[in-house]
């Protein structure tokens, strides 16, 4: 809790023990008025005080000027014990609910702590600490163990290991050395690294996500606005309500039926009408509900920019793929080595080191799976064959790597491949060595990611991508992804993705989910646009509406999954506390709900309400 949560605490803890006090004592008259009025201006003070605030400034209907009407008119009409019951029980409700919201204000706060307080320059052997907003483009930072890394970069000395989990929700830590870019946010863990920055502060990782966060609340659902509107229209009409109920049936009592107009009682079931129809519970619980599920969301490493975008994704039904950097890990690796007359070992030696001058990806992939340092002087004779592939004198033999061309240019028998993917034939000395397989690796959940979302109730599932739908349908057959669209331009991705939005029905919303680089105008033409693997990626914070901050799959159902029971939520709240409200303001208007029976129907509804909005915290584990 905090300070001033803690002195509501107390404010009520006395309240409490002074109104039992009060109902025990022997009191009558003045006396008893006054004995009351204590626990009552204890509990009650500041809620007269914003009321009469709201009515000087022309703002007078809201829940402080029902609850001062309420109950200065309870005590007006010798009714003490209920009209502090009812500021007591009000004020206890407005407690729990501000303790859960601080609650779910955590997780964002968890995030918030990314934000670094200082970065170390190296002054003269000394380290300085300055402000991240002075550092300059093209600086050395130098980051020690335990400290956030302050600014994107690259790191120019040493290696470490990077704790993400603040962006990401995933506890695994990952290494980084020497010429790997970092971005602001992580937690050095082990060594101390030197990083060159690559961008201002403003313009860095942590700096885009902090504001997405701290923006979200001002992108509104339909629901939060249908709240805020019904607010506005239904607090007056209640008020009204209450003032006709309090003085047209003793009139027409007195009128038409020449009796007494018994102003008390119904003077009574209009104050009682009152706290009843108090709109706390829908005002508090469905923003409540969003903030706790974009909360919720943002601990699992999933970026909501705005309620609004969750509840979309609520909605979804088609959820649509790029595959390079999505589905597959957009790194071409070795999946294969089949050796013919030397052993894979040799295969992969030859290759790696004929290819060593090359910078082509096909040729840093052979390098990387070699993994040993390149000793360019085994290597000579380097002639690269364009189309074809590369020859060098490797330790004086002749080595060839390179396609089907290559071989039958040589006159080498080669066994062809038929597995999908880049194949390097490699011969040496004139004679067939093998062959290397070399493909865009699918990532490790992919295939779990489709079959959650099938779980999940997506109608369909779709790819698309510019390869050749050779590699294209192997891919979906691979991931079991429904349709595949190949061989396609950036321009062809947006048209296809506006045929899928013209196929559908209206309540039916297609996500699309890309790396976040190039895939800015797909993202922005879908119904809600997911980035995933976009760890340091502009594009995708700005161009998409959710931001996966790392590249698992999984996690697209788990913000789907997210996003639902968030609704089912809001839709719960609403359900409920209009239903409570609608049957305890009859009641009341009938006589048979009395002033004890209205704190229930407003600050207990609101509790329950409250209660069941901070379920969307808690995401359980898929």
């Amino acid at each position: 809790m905090n300070k001033k949560q803690k002195k509501v605490l107390i404010r009520v803890i006395v309240a409490s023990v002074l109104l039992i006090l009060c109902a025990v004592l022997p009191t009558t008259g003045y006396v008893r008025f006054a004995t009351f009025m204590v626990p009552y201006l204890v509990i009650g003070y500041d809620i007269l005080k914003k009321a009469w605030k709201g009515i000087l400034n022309k703002q007078v209907f809201d829940e402080n000027f029902l609850m001062a009407v309420a109950t200065v008119g309870a005590i007006l009409l010798g009714e003490y014990p209920e009209g502090v019951a009812v500021m007591l029980f009000y004020q206890i409700g407005e407690l729990f609910q501000s303790y859960a919201v601080g609650k779910s204000r955590r997780n964002i706060s968890e995030l918030m702590d990314i934000r670094p307080d200082y970065a170390n320059i190296e002054v003269d052997g000394k380290l300085e600490q300055v402000d991240p907003d002075e550092v300059e483009v093209g600086t050395i930072i130098v980051v020690q163990p335990g400290e956030k890394i302050p600014i994107d970069g690259v790191i120019e000395e040493g290696n470490t290991t990077l704790n993400t989990s603040a962006l990401t929700g995933e506890s695994v830590p990952r290494d980084a050395r020497e010429g790997d870019e970092v971005i602001s946010g992580c937690i050095n863990m082990s060594g101390l690294i030197k990083v060159k920055t690559t961008k201002e502060f403003g313009e860095s990782t942590v700096s885009k996500i902090l504001d997405l966060v701290e923006n979200s609340s001002s992108k509104k659902s339909r629901s939060e606005n249908f709240i805020s509107k019904f607010a506005k229209y239904y607090t007056p009409a209640v008020c009204y309500g209450a003032l006709a109920l309090a003085i047209l049936p003793p009139l027409v009592r007195m009128l038409f039926l020449s009796a007494a107009p018994e102003w008390s009682i119904w003077i009574y079931r209009a104050l009682t009408f009152l706290v009843i129809s108090c709109p706390c519970a829908l005002v508090i619980s469905i923003p409540l509900s969003f903030f706790a599920g974009i909360g919720g969301a943002s601990h699992e490493g999933v970026l909501v920019k705005g309620s609004n975008y969750l509840e979309t994704l609520s909605q979804t039904k088609y959820v649509v793929f790029d595959k390079t950097g999505t589905m597959t890990q957009g790194v071409f690796e070795v999946a294969g080595i089949h050796h013919n007359t030397i052993s894979q070992e040799d295969v992969l030696e030859y290759a790696a080191l004929a290819e060593c001058a090359s910078s082509h990806p096909i040729s840093k992939s052979l390098q990387r799976a070699y993994g040993k340092l390149i000793d360019r002087s085994r290597v000579t004779d380097i002639e690269e064959i364009s189309g074809n592939g590369v020859t060098a004198k490797v330790d004086g033999k002749n080595v060839a790597a390179g396609n089907a061309k290559l071989m039958e240019r040589l006159g080498v028998d080669y066994i062809d491949c038929h597995s999908v993917g880049t194949i390097v034939h490699v011969a040496v000395d004139g004679k067939y060595a093998g062959h290397i397989l070399i493909c865009d690796m699918i990532k490790p959940h992919a295939k779990e990611a489709i079959q959650a979302l099938r779980k999940s109730g997506i109608k369909k599932t779709i790819m698309l991508t510019g390869d050749s739908k050779r590699i294209a349908d192997q891919v979906a057959a691979d991931l079991g992804i429904d349709e595949v669209y190949s061989e396609l331009l950036p321009g062809d991705k947006v048209s296809k993705v506006e045929e899928l939005l013209d196929a559908k029905t209206e309540k039916e919303k297609l996500a699309f989910v890309g790396d976040g680089i190039n895939d800015a105008p797909v993202l922005s033409r879908a119904d809600i646009g997911i980035a995933m693997g976009a760890l340091g990626s502009d594009a995708a914070i700005e161009a998409a509406d959710i931001v996966l901050m790392d590249d698992d799959p999984l996690k697209i159902s788990k913000a789907i999954h997210i996003s639902r029971k968030c609704i089912h939520i809001v839709y719960e709240n609403i359900y409920f506390a209009i239903g409570i409200k609608v049957l305890f303001l009859l009641l009341g208007a009938i006589g048979i709900a009395n002033m004890w029976m209205a704190i229930f129907a407003d600050v207990g509804v609101m509790i329950l309400a409250v209660l069941n909005a901070i379920r969307a915290l808690f995401v359980k584990n898929l």
